[in-house]
């Protein structure tokens, strides 16, 4: 299992962004994406994920290998937390979410609907859905918002669970998550401005 990213250009709002970005991720690996707001981490990892095509380059992956946690949590706001992981884990035909439950310490929580959790609880509830996905390739923009020091510790232990079990991950931090991981300094493939070829003299 591995993500191999070749020649890779993606554009945000129609305004190229990044191109020639080269990259493999294999099992057991994480790789941290980094680089200031702005530059194109987000717009990478959506093209990565199929949210939007590329411009130009290719991604390869297994079919159906790729887990994304994007900025929002994707809950379900009536649904107590056991009932949010359960209608994941079911879009995703897997049946166990005892682990999710614990690898974020949502036991105490487990009947609470997502509507009444802090931002904290919210977002680790939104990160054990990537434990009853099922799928090998995580791919998580700024995952540690709203956590606390705890949280963070947390959430790293999962990752590193993760990746001993073979999986990867590709994950926009600057924070130090507690594992190995190499670094994509995302700013090395900023797109260059492209040349306007018709000139209006009477602009000159």
């Amino acid at each position: 299992m591995e993500l191999v990213v070749t020649d890779l250009a993606c554009a945000r709002g129609g305004v190229p962004v990044l191109e020639g970005v080269d990259f493999t991720l294999a099992a057991g690996q994480a790789l941290m994406l980094r680089g200031p707001n702005g530059i194109g981490k987000t717009t990478l990892l959506r093209t990565l994920a199929g949210l939007q095509p590329p411009l130009a380059g290719s991604v390869s992956a297994p079919t159906e290998s790729i887990a994304y946690a994007a900025h929002a949590d994707g809950l379900k706001a009536t649904l107590t937390v056991t009932e949010n992981l359960t209608f994941w884990a079911r879009i995703f035909g897997q049946t166990d979410i005892a682990p999710a439950i614990e690898a974020f310490d949502l036991a105490d929580l487990a009947g609470r609907p997502a509507q009444n959790l802090s931002a904290g609880q919210k977002r680790r509830l939104g990160l054990a859905r990537l434990l009853v996905t099922g799928r090998p390739i995580w791919m998580l923009d700024e995952p540690t918002v709203s956590l606390d020091a705890a949280s963070v510790a947390q959430f790293g232990r999962a990752v590193a669970r993760h990746l001993d079990r073979g999986g990867a991950a590709l994950i926009a931090t600057h924070i130090d998550l507690g594992f190995e991981a190499g670094v994509l300094d995302v700013s090395a493939f900023r797109a260059r401005p492209r040349r306007i070829d018709s000139f209006d003299e009477a602009f000159a």
